[in-house]
């Protein structure tokens, strides 16, 4: 990734972070989805430069304010024009001129995790004690008591975002429920090849397992 542009989120006393970073990352999906290159690939990335899972602040939001879009080539970016699948949001955002990587930029990769809140574990618990019942003929409550001693923590702690996929809604245009995208940041050594998804994040090299790598500045 040779250039990038960087998008500033600017809330309200009305209008929180969080509901902007919805509306804006929606856009950006929705535009990704637009340009892509192949099945659910993107020549395009995402970074969150304020990236943070600390708790200091309960009131500040953990991707912070800013998007930042990298991409190997400068026409990439101009191809995409984000400003036009932003323009509803322009009192809301500030987009920066395109510009080159800094030549010693370190390394990230951002990756969408699957992450189970305590409902999903809960439900998942008793689903799994059901079937050991019915196959044990174990008591309900005791296959629960079983399973308690390996039950997995929930791991929501992971910034995320309410979205809606393009993907799914194209199959399915009675489908328009949103989703929490759970985003983690991985550190890595070295620059990395490999391919991005229409959410911008990076996705397993099929041949190498490494993920694709964006610098990081």
């Amino acid at each position: 990734m040779n250039y990038y542009l960087d998008i500033t989120l600017l809330p309200e006393a009305d209008i929180t972070l969080g509901f902007i970073w919805q509306k804006v990352y929606q856009q950006v999906h929705i535009a990704l989805v637009e340009n892509k290159v192949g099945n659910n690939e993107s020549t395009i990335a995402v970074s969150f430069p304020r990236y943070s899972t600390e708790k200091s602040d309960e009131h500040a939001f953990p991707l912070g304010n800013q998007l930042r879009l990298l991409a190997n080539e400068q026409s990439q970016l101009t191809t995409l024009n984000i400003a036009k699948w932003l323009n509803r949001f322009e009192d809301y955002v500030h987009i920066k001129s395109i510009k080159a990587v800094p030549a010693n930029a370190t390394y990230a990769a951002f990756v969408r995790q699957q992450a189970k809140g305590e409902a999903r574990i809960e439900k998942d618990m008793l689903s799994k004690a059901k079937r050991w019942s019915e196959k044990s003929g174990q008591p309900l409550d005791d296959c629960l008591a079983d399973l308690e001693k390996s039950k997995p923590k929930a791991n929501n702690y992971l910034p995320f975002i309410w979205l809606e996929s393009q993907e799914t809604k194209q199959r399915d245009l009675a489908s328009s429920r949103k989703f929490p995208l759970f985003i983690k940041k991985v550190e890595v050594a070295e620059h990395q090849l490999g391919t991005f998804n229409c959410y911008g994040l990076s996705t397993k090299d099929s041949n190498k397992e490494k993920l694709a790598s964006i610098p990081q500045f």
